[in-house]
């Protein structure tokens, strides 16, 4: 069934954005009262109110240049930083004693928006060039700076640096966390084309094999060549080279990628009785117990229930023989729906699991524990020489409909 792939974008910088439209508006807002309350220190009156009249219409207009990285761009940088420069320049010709006695300048702390933007678009590189022209225009503006202007000056330029350093670690916790996510989605798509082949092609090549030994002639050779592309399909399942699905990236914005897969088709929204999906094995050979009620589960988690069983069984016909018998009893809890394979097979030697895994055979690891692994469930396996296998499949009532998607 074909997939598609859908991105998720969530980004930490994007509440940063918002709180630096705030903070521009706020601080805007404080230097106009600022000027308002102290109007009477002012030589010249109108230079003040002509200047903030351009910052309040500046601040106002560029809001939406301040929603993100992509509409931050260098030459708004530019100019706001040049605003800022300005107001903090020409405070002197406002208030003739600015120079000689400690206060706020014409844009008071909304200069610090200024360099803000520089530290969350371009980091700490750009926020100590944005800093060290307000440093500079600070100590301009005072012909005799004081220790207090000193330490402003330099509280300004340390605390922008920390921030857009901040930010840059956060950029690249992202992209490794994007990184992490594709690489779990490809791991995920992986193992599932592993146990598609397993449970359709390499059935049918062993079968071929087998049945082809069994009769002999050309169909013995037949069945050798059926052998031999049976092991190479299993090596180049279980070495990874399977394609797996891709999974995009935005780091333009410092996103982190969530990926969300889903069938194109319309899945059906009600649940499926796995009573149904299990009583076709029923057999001479294999007998199936089930509550009288039906058991529901949504219908992605039921089939890879379901196929999960067939793949028990199928263990069950190679390795316990076509004559062992075996039973499945479902069990419907209220949290969670247990499903139990037995067989009185002669059991699994201690340690040829990892031995089978290692020659790429990958029924237990992918076709039975990857499915339920992926519906958030458990499978367990008891075997003891002689006395047969049991395998219990456990599947909580809530699980994951499908392997990589998220409900």
């Amino acid at each position: 069934m074909a997939k598609r792939v859908r991105v998720v974008r969530m980004s930490v910088e994007q509440p940063l954005w918002r709180a630096l439209t705030a903070y521009r508006i706020l601080t805007m807002l404080y230097a106009i009262l600022l000027a308002v309350f102290g109007r009477e220190k002012y030589d010249r009156p109108w230079v003040a109110a002509v200047f903030l009249a351009v910052m309040a219409v500046w601040t106002l207009a560029t809001l939406p240049k301040v929603s993100g990285a992509v509409a931050c761009t260098k030459r708004f940088l530019g100019a706001d930083l040049t605003l800022a420069l300005i107001g903090i320049l020409i405070t002197p010709l406002a208030d003739f004693q600015a120079q000689h006695v400690d206060g706020p300048t014409l844009p008071s702390i909304w200069t610090a928006g200024s360099v803000l933007a520089f530290a969350i678009k371009g980091g700490w590189r750009w926020a100590a060039f944005a800093s060290t022209f307000v440093a500079v225009a600070n100590l301009i503006e005072r012909a005799e700076p004081s220790r207090d202007t000193l330490h402003n000056v330099l509280l300004v330029w340390v605390a922008s640096i920390a921030i857009g350093y901040v930010v840059e670690v956060a950029r690249a916790s992202e992209r490794t966390l994007a990184r992490a996510l594709e690489i779990e989605a490809a791991t995920r798509e992986r193992e599932r084309l592993a146990r598609d082949i397993h449970d359709s092609v390499l059935q049918v090549l062993a079968m071929v094999q087998r049945r082809g030994t069994a009769i002999g002639g050309e169909a013995a050779e037949l069945g050798r060549m059926a052998g031999e592309q049976e092991v190479a399909l299993r090596t180049l399942v279980s070495s990874g080279l399977v394609p797996p699905t891709r999974v995009s990236e935005d780091a333009a914005e410092g996103a982190v990628v969530r990926t969300v897969e889903t069938d194109d088709e319309t899945e059906d929204p009600g649940d499926t009785d796995l009573r149904a999906l299990l009583a076709p094995h029923a057999g001479s050979r294999v007998t199936f117990a089930e509550p009288g009620a039906p058991v529901l589960l949504p219908p992605a988690a039921a089939g890879e229930l379901a196929a999960a069983v067939s793949a028990a069984l199928d263990n069950v016909r190679v390795h316990a023989g076509e004559s062992a018998q075996a039973w499945i009893l479902v069990e419907d809890w209220p949290d969670e729906v247990i499903v139990t394979v037995r067989d009185d097979g002669p059991g699994i030697p201690e340690g040829r699991l990892a031995q089978a895994e290692g020659e790429g055979r990958l029924g237990v690891a992918l076709s039975i524990r990857g499915r339920l692994r992926d519906l958030g469930g458990t499978a367990e396996l008891i075997s003891v020489p002689g006395q047969g296998t049991e395998v219990e499949l456990k599947v909580p009532k809530m699980a994951r409909g499908k392997a990589g998607s998220v409900r």
